[in-house]
């Protein structure tokens, strides 16, 4: 995963909480001040946009995310401001080192760039194993999707882990060797994330010709 900058849009306005509370997955809520926290805001068919890191504080809430994002996810979240009391704002944010992104892999948790955008259900990308939706507040975009998913235990692809035997990139397919089966969504050298039919882990992966050996998430995996 090659090096990403970082945009902050700040979130202001005596309507931000009840804004981003109808829009975000997340339950505002649980948003601890000064504490970061993980979140995800996705489209009406349930695909996740951006998944922006939240600090809340006296002047409101900020959302990281990566830079190429940025623009889109503001101007689209303008769209549904209507006569909301809410304003946004933009500054440059500190990147996260190599170390940091591959801590992060290795934990299970992805960066969603632009290329990635509403590719991915919550479900794939394991957040409801995160805790970073919830299934208890009131409706927000791709809610009824996301709850169907999970009451119906209907998640037939989720994020797992691998080792490849030579560095793979984000986007590359995922094969069980007579078709695709996932694709990668974040790799640092030898280290992946991949969306992949759970189905089909107990045959030898691969990613063209390189080979994957499966690895350790910190939670459990279910269908």
């Amino acid at each position: 995963m090659s090096e990403i900058s970082y945009t902050t849009i700040q979130v202001s306005g005596a309507d931000a909480f009840v804004f981003l509370q109808a829009q975000l997955a997340t339950d505002m809520t649980t948003i601890a001040r000064e504490k970061a926290a993980r979140s995800a805001w996705c489209n009406p068919k349930g695909r996740v946009i951006c998944m922006p890191t939240i600090v809340a504080s006296d002047a409101g809430f900020a959302l990281t995310l990566p830079t190429d994002l940025a623009d889109v996810v503001q101007q689209r979240l303008t769209l549904f401001r209507f006569r909301s009391k809410v304003e946004f704002s933009q500054q440059a944010a500190a990147g996260r080192s190599t170390d940091e992104q591959l801590t992060m892999l290795r934990s299970g948790v992805v960066e969603i760039t632009l290329a990635q955008s509403e590719k991915f259900t919550p479900h794939m990308l394991n957040l409801d194993l995160l805790h970073i939706v919830s299934l208890n507040k009131g409706c927000y975009p791709g809610q009824e999707i996301v709850a169907r998913t999970h009451y119906r235990g209907a998640s037939k692809r989720r994020c797992l882990r691998f080792e490849s035997s030579e560095p793979v990139a984000a986007g590359d397919k995922v094969s069980d060797g007579e078709r695709d089966i996932g694709e990668v969504v974040n790799a640092i050298g030898t280290d992946l994330l991949a969306v992949v039919a759970v189905d089909a882990t107990d045959h030898p992966l691969t990613v063209g010709t390189i080979r994957l050996s499966k690895g350790k998430l910190p939670y459990s995996i279910s269908s």
